[in-house]
């Protein structure tokens, strides 16, 4: 029967390039916690949080953005992974998202020029490009990197890799997508130089490259590196599908071990979705996805609009991706997976998410915030509450964060 193939399609077993194996098929993508202390250190919360999606069923979790840099934060409670971490706090964190032999990687990160203004007065960036939209107002023109400073981030980048193995995380992946720095350096807009770190897309993608080859020197060769990746930032005469293919292909060649196909940046948020019905909802990027299986080795990942075990299966079977990464649905359900496991047809709850003014939607970043509540919930020790009306939600944060929770940080 139906049912029975979809289960026995995502139940099987996923091994890597460098030999590590991924129980199943069902991957969680990042979503940005905001769960670090003061201190940039993680929380119980977070500990408490993984612990609860690897008792779920889920064969890799993606932690959200640890930042590499205490000076270059993409929001206040990032997490810092640097020589200044507390190694057990980390170890804790890891240990508890390891139960039920689940892979959990950490994704390493640098915002660039998406380092809002409230926290960075000057960020860097491949070049002095400011935002042209409203984002503007939130997010300070950046200041160009020098090529010593350029060097010293692939260092940084490598140096955390190291620290999250000797934690006991079972992977790292790069954060290549979404407009942060490493996108910025692949896109022809934001990345204007003259010298070797830009121009061609092979100058423009060397920085990621080098931060690739000074992690795998920093790990070595059988601990799992991924990235996550544009397959098109979604503006004209930008970073391109062509190029994409040109980025993964190359990171393929050098042993890259698993590839996520994601897409848009701040200013063009596409990755987060169209507000379709479960039931309607097609996987985004799946296009380009196939691309990408039929140009290289590398078992690719995609993310975005999976709600129902049949499609996720279907993106395997007949689009030839290796995994189905999936976020917000395991936020208001973290035994998505187990269920889908036990043979159950699945269909996700997930829906819009909105006050009815837009207005308020967008100043308090409801789509973003409402899950941020909830992945809190579950930190806590609580369930999520996927019913959780949005004016309780902002009603929360207000109270939890003050007028800060009003400061614009990320696209919506």
């Amino acid at each position: 029967m139906k049912l029975q193939h979809d289960k026995s399609v995502l139940a099987k077993k996923l091994e890597l390039p460098c030999g590590a194996t991924i129980k199943n098929r069902i991957g969680k993508s990042a979503m940005s916690e905001i769960m670090g202390d003061k201190n940039h250190q993680p929380t119980s919360a977070l500990v408490n949080l993984y612990g609860r999606w690897a008792s779920g069923g889920v064969g890799l979790l993606i932690t959200g953005n640890a930042m590499i840099d205490k000076q270059a934060l993409g929001e206040p409670r990032n997490v810092v992974i640097d020589e200044n971490s507390d190694i057990e706090l980390l170890k804790n964190w890891a240990d508890s998202g390891k139960k039920k032999d689940t892979h959990i990687w950490v994704q390493l990160n640098h915002p660039g020029r998406q380092s809002p203004s409230f926290l960075s007065a000057k960020p860097v960036a491949p070049s002095a490009i400011p935002y042209k939209s409203t984002l503007k107002y939130a997010f300070n023109t950046p200041r160009e990197l020098m090529d010593q400073e350029i060097r010293e981030l692939i260092r940084k980048f490598g140096k955390s890799a190291f620290i999250v193995k000797k934690a006991g995380f079972t992977g790292v992946q790069i954060h290549g997508a979404h407009g942060y720095l490493v996108s910025q350096f692949l896109s022809p807009i934001y990345n204007q130089r003259t010298d070797k770190w830009g121009g061609e897309i092979e100058g423009r993608m060397r920085f990621v490259m080098e931060i690739y080859r000074e992690m795998r020197k920093q790990v070595g060769p059988e601990f799992p590196i991924g990235i996550k990746i544009n397959s098109s930032d979604f503006h004209k005469q930008g970073f391109s599908e062509e190029d994409a293919l040109t980025v993964i292909q190359a990171l393929s060649s050098e042993g890259m071990d698993l590839i996520e196909i994601s897409g848009g940046t701040y200013e063009s948020p596409v990755m987060m979705g169209g507000g379709k019905k479960p039931e309607e909802q097609k996987p985004f990027f799946i296009d380009f996805a196939e691309k990408a299986v039929q140009s290289i080795h590398t078992p690719v990942i995609l993310t975005g609009g999976f709600r129902s075990s049949k499609i996720m299966a279907d993106a395997i079977q007949h689009s030839g991706v290796a995994m189905t990464g999936i976020a917000r649905p395991l936020v208001i359900d973290p035994d998505m997976p187990a269920k889908i496991l036990s043979g159950e047809p699945y269909l996700s709850q997930v829906k819009p998410r909105t006050s009815g003014i837009g207005f308020i939607d967008k100043l308090a970043m409801l789509e973003i915030t409402w899950y941020e509540n909830q992945m809190r919930y579950i930190g806590n020790g609580q369930n999520p509450d996927p019913d959780e009306n949005v004016y309780h939600t902002i009603f929360k944060l207000f109270s939890h964060r003050g007028a800060k929770v009003f400061k614009r940080r990320r696209a919506s």
